[in-house]
């Protein structure tokens, strides 16, 4: 099927077969020339020692390395779908924005 400028329409069929699904509470980005690289983890409180108190320990589950023009795309859909959120359940607050703000 063709549209008016005479592309061809493509259809997409996801391979979720190979998928594996994790949280992270934590994202580090790390940027060179030609990439950006996204490692998504959990900040876990790790106890140091009974008088060095508690650590945040950042455990890196994934690493996602992307070109610019797909961390580009990327920030693009996710800005859509935070609009989206937003506009069916209110603001999102993000608690590290308003202790800086607060304090």
């Amino acid at each position: 099927m063709a549209d008016e400028q005479g592309q061809q329409q493509v259809s997409i069929r996801l391979d979720e077969s190979k998928m594996q699904t994790t949280y992270a509470n934590t994202i580090r980005t790390s940027t060179t020339a030609d990439e950006l690289v996204l490692d998504f983890g959990l900040n876990l409180p790790v106890q140091s020692g009974p008088d060095q108190g508690v650590q945040m320990v950042f455990s890196v589950g994934s690493r996602v390395v992307l070109n610019w023009s797909g961390a580009k795309r990327l920030a693009m859909s996710l800005n859509q779908a935070v609009q989206q959120y937003e506009q069916h359940y209110g603001p999102i607050q993000i608690q590290g924005a308003q202790a800086s703000q607060n304090g």
